[in-house]
């Protein structure tokens, strides 16, 4: 396939000022698109946003994803990210990209595109872990991060298993599997008053915890045990563990 022809072929194609090899495209007042052809001129790094747009921060994103071009899809992870991005009046800091079978854009009207299109969105480095299987990034990206949206908040990564035989609460599925810093602060306290429950999280850098209500709160990780903690105290740890880099 040869991706520059292709990308300049769009209904609405243009180039991107700035930026080499690099074009913009919409669909309608909504969709706005930018894609910048890979060093080795086969692949395609692509950024969407919905609603909101701004061309500079597509560039921004677009350039630094190609400075990191290796590290972002060299590697044959579904998703990864890469640190040390930043755009003037956005609080992002990293720059995400996610393999085809992630997203499946194009696949609809140009299935060959879409197996060398890598698309690529400002990110928190709290978001991506590099160690998500396939459906754990196509969930990330499909269905938690809004990757299009360039005025949303972060959402760090988080896993979770969890037992409550006081409420009846508590995981579906065996071992810790992804979902929201909300859903963790709401299942802590739920805790209190109900032994043998326990509540067990890992954040993106692989770190596990565990916290169970045992007449006090008592909280276990690698560095043993703590108790004593007062409920904040332990909604305070917790939400700091989800931001350690």
């Amino acid at each position: 396939m040869d991706v520059p022809t292709t990308l300049a072929g769009f209904p609405n194609a243009a180039p991107l000022a700035g930026l080499d090899r690099a074009w913009t495209w919409s669909l309608g007042p909504v969709l706005h698109f930018a894609g910048a052809v890979t060093a080795d001129g086969r692949r395609l790094l692509q950024t969407n946003q919905r609603g909101r747009h701004d061309e500079d921060l597509a560039r921004a994103v677009l350039a630094f994803a190609r400075q990191h071009e290796e590290a972002l899809i060299g590697e044959g992870r579904p998703i990864a990210a890469v640190h040390g991005f930043s755009a003037d009046g956005y609080a992002f800091d990293a720059v995400a990209a996610t393999a085809p079978e992630v997203h499946g854009h194009h696949r609809t009207q140009n299935p060959d595109l879409t197996a060398v299109t890598y698309i690529v969105f400002p990110a928190f480095e709290t978001e991506v872990s590099g160690r998500e299987s396939l459906r754990e990034a196509q969930a990330r990206y499909q269905k938690m991060l809004s990757p299009a949206g360039i005025g949303r908040e972060a959402v760090p990564f988080l896993k979770m298993s969890f037992d409550n035989p006081r409420t009846g609460a508590g995981s579906i599925s065996p071992g810790r599997a992804l979902t929201y810093p909300r859903t963790l602060r709401r299942e802590i306290p739920q805790l209190e008053g109900a032994p043998g429950g326990f509540v067990e999280w890992e954040n993106r850098t692989g770190e596990v915890w565990r916290v169970v209500w045992d007449g006090e709160w008592v909280l276990s990780g690698a560095e043993g045990d703590r108790r004593g903690m007062s409920l904040d105290d332990v909604l305070d740890f917790a939400d700091r563990t989800l931001l350690l880099s």
